[in-house]
C-alpha cells in the first residue's frame, strides 16, 4: 500500500516502550486527519501499536513487517471532547 504520510518518526534501535512513546508525541504535534509513519524495531512493538490504536480515537490504515524493521501507518483522530 502506498501511504503518503504527514511526518515519519525513525524509531528503530529505541527499546521498549520508546517507540510508542515517541510515537504519542509525534501525533500530539499533527492535525486530526495527518498520518504518521513510524519506523521501528522493536519487536514488542507490533503488540504495543495495535493496542494503543485500539484504545485511542487514532486508526492504524497499515502495518507491516520489512525484514527486521516494522513500519506503522496511524492516522491521527479527532480529539475527544469532554
Amino acid at each position: 500500500m502506498a501511504l503518503q504520510s504527514d511526518d515519519l518518526l525513525d524509531a528503530r534501535g529505541l527499546p521498549c516502550p520508546l517507540p510508542l512513546l515517541k510515537a504519542k508525541q509525534a501525533l500530539a504535534r499533527l492535525a486530526p486527519g495527518q498520518l504518521l509513519e513510524v519506523m521501528a524495531t522493536d519487536a514488542g512493538s507490533w503488540q504495543d501499536f495495535d493496542t494503543f490504536t485500539a484504545q485511542s480515537h487514532h486508526d492504524m490504515l497499515e502495518r507491516e513487517e520489512r525484514g527486521d524493521v516494522y513500519h506503522f501507518w496511524i492516522r491521527k483522530g479527532k480529539e475527544e471532547s469532554s
